[in-house]
């Protein structure tokens, strides 16, 4: 099928094709750890790269290697490499593109575990970082070095919803022949198109929207064909932070309601947002459709819609923002997101509690800020519970 004559919506059915050898609607769950060679000589032309074919689980799978096909066709890119967690995709591309005595910029803000793999290559690998608002063109610069290997960047950053302007940054990476990873999570490909604005390559936790479930944990990358070459027989393979067969078979199951289910995240967030925008309580919402939110104008250039998730600031404590918490009947308390179930967590004791306090407060993560993963359920009774919480205050 052509990947240029097709909507999204199809391509997220129908891409990279089902794999199957006997017309099996649903694409084969290849549950092997190994694979036969026919002679000698076939295993030893497929270790020598000479012949195409599967040898081994870890270096290769036709479930696996459907979903690359999938996730590159979605996002815009030449190739697509899986792993076993987000986690284990980020760390595969920060080790692939460092060595000791390099510099990684980052953007002002980032996933706590994101936040804690890079002090830990700075501490143990001397791999050092900084961060950038990234808002104008002098400030990024000036924290450029000359040993700065890659920009590193969430948009949205997690979990203040602060949107960096990609084109922009992407413009003086190139002049500097610097490569430009985006985290693009938050968004999936149906939203956000990372590497069509420029960007070199992208990575998701796919156990967020693109599962969409909260049944399965899974990372993705997606690039320049050769880099994905060079990291699936660097880092993937000689580490081994891989994906299995059957958790790559329910990533292909959950993209195929992807942009069914992101229309209704995206739909639910922005009657929540207007609603907590005029709640008592509620001291400031974070939300890139808010019109007076700060990077609307970038939501507007490089996003489709504006996501699933609100984070927000209560009138009060770190003790009034659990309280709310612990009153939630049908919303959950839980620190994914993107499933179909409405999660709720409280960023300072929970996803970003291993960073210290000093560089929370930079990144904006106050103890009342409380953030919302708007799932799938009505409306009408996500805020009926939250109204109920934040009434009570």
């Amino acid at each position: 099928m052509s990947k240029e004559s097709k909507h999204f919506d199809t391509l997220a059915i129908h891409a990279g094709g089902s794999a199957s050898p006997d017309g099996s609607l649903t694409p084969p769950l290849y549950q092997t750890s190994t694979f036969t060679f026919e002679t000698a000589e076939q295993g030893e032309a497929r270790f020598a790269g000479i012949e195409e074919g599967y040898i081994y689980s870890r270096l290769g799978n036709p479930t696996v290697k459907l979903l690359e096909e999938r996730i590159a066709i979605l996002e815009g890119g030449e190739a697509g490499l899986s792993f076993g967690s987000g986690m284990a995709a980020v760390s595969a591309v920060l080790f692939a593109v460092t060595k000791s005595g390099d510099h990684i910029l980052c953007s002002q803000g980032l996933y706590g575990c994101t936040f804690g793999l890079l002090q830990m290559m700075k501490e143990k690998y001397n791999i050092e970082h900084d961060f950038s608002d990234m808002n104008e063109e002098e400030e990024i610069l000036s924290k450029l070095k000359p040993n700065t290997k890659l920009i590193y960047i969430e948009t949205p950053i997690n979990p203040t919803m602060k949107l960096i302007d990609l084109q922009k940054v992407v413009q003086i990476a190139k002049s500097k022949g610097i490569p430009v990873v985006v985290d693009n999570t938050f968004c999936s490909p149906y939203l956000q198109k990372p590497i069509t604005l420029g960007c070199d390559i992208v990575v998701h936790s796919a156990t967020k929207y693109i599962g969409g479930h909260g049944d399965v944990i899974a990372g993705l990358v997606v690039g320049k064909k050769e880099f994905i070459q060079q990291v699936a027989m660097t880092t993937k393979k000689d580490i081994g932070g891989i994906m299995s067969p059957f958790d790559a078979w329910l990533l292909l199951r959950g993209l195929k309601t992807l942009p069914v289910r992101m229309d209704r995240h995206c739909d639910n967030a922005e009657k929540i947002a207007s609603l907590l925008k005029k709640h008592k309580n509620i001291e400031q919402i974070f939300y890139p459709g808010d019109t007076e939110h700060s990077n609307y104008g970038i939501m507007k250039k490089q996003m489709s819609k504006p996501g699933g998730l609100i984070s927000f600031t209560i009138k009060g404590s770190k003790k009034d923002a659990q309280n709310i918490l612990n009153r939630l009947q049908l919303i959950k308390i839980a620190v994914s997101l993107g499933d179909t179930e409405t999660l709720i967590q409280h960023p300072a004791t929970m996803t970003h509690a291993v960073v210290p306090e000093e560089s929370r407060l930079d990144m904006g993560i106050t103890d009342n800020l409380i953030r919302l993963s708007v799932g799938l359920e009505a409306w009408e009774d996500i805020w009926e519970d939250l109204n109920q919480a934040l009434n009570r205050m």
